[in-house]
């Protein structure tokens, strides 16, 4: 009795672990995955890269996320008032808009032209915020000139910062504290595996000798023969 009692509780804690265990599986399986990082677009890193280079506040990452929040990397982005991969209103894209891919036509729907029009127009905000409270730090500064894009220069400049307006802070809050992070953790890791590619084409390169150039001793005899080895030239 007391055996097939044993056996009974053997069998009801191996059901139970069945259980438990199925279960792990499923809440595995149906857990939320870690979301990848954004990346730049292959097509789109060249003008990032080079249009970040136009004055010290600039970043790549920087520029990256204020795309992403313009129009997600899409060229045909059209909200009805801004157009383009970096969203500019027909005026300040007359003001600001320059031919960037050198076709001799600046054009707002170009990323070649769009991406380093941004970048120029956002340096020329970085000055415009300098007489603004809250400007002293990058972070400051930054943010302020972010919604200076957004919003336009003069309603931070009447503003005396951010203006209290819901679309222009929902803006400067996602590029930086949303996307910011994540595409300066991606940019950390596209360095990391570029570094670990060049590595490794670096090792499989194929090394070639050095030749030692002839000889130009006479003494050496038609016959072949070597000069000493601590002759100096």
């Amino acid at each position: 009795m007391l055996t097939r009692a044993a056996g009974m509780v053997a069998a009801f804690i191996a059901g139970l672990a069945l259980v438990v265990g199925a279960i792990l599986v499923v809440r595995h399986l149906t857990a939320p995955s870690k979301p990848e990082l954004p990346v730049i677009p292959e097509n789109r890193r060249p003008s990032v890269e080079s249009a970040a280079r136009a004055c010290a506040p600039l970043s790549v990452p920087l520029l990256a996320a204020q795309i992403d929040a313009e129009s997600g990397w899409r060229p045909d982005a059209d909200s009805g008032h801004a157009q383009g991969i970096s969203q500019f209103s027909p005026a300040t894209w007359k003001e600001w808009g320059q031919d960037g891919d050198g076709d001799g036509k600046a054009d707002v729907w170009e990323p070649r032209d769009a991406i380093p029009s941004q970048a120029r127009y956002m340096c020329h905000l970085y000055d415009v915020v300098k007489a603004v409270p809250g400007s002293g730090t990058k972070t400051g500064a930054t943010r302020l000139a972010l919604a200076a894009y957004n919003a336009g220069p003069n309603a931070v400049l009447r503003a005396r910062g951010i203006p209290e307006i819901l679309e222009t802070r929902g803006y400067v809050d996602k590029i930086m504290n949303d996307l910011l992070p994540k595409y300066r953790k991606s940019e950390e890791k596209y360095r990391r595996s570029e570094a670990k590619h060049d590595a490794g084409r670096a090792a499989a390169s194929p090394s070639v000798p050095s030749s030692a150039p002839p000889s130009s001793d006479p003494s050496a005899s038609a016959t072949g023969a070597s000069p000493p080895a601590t002759r100096q030239p």
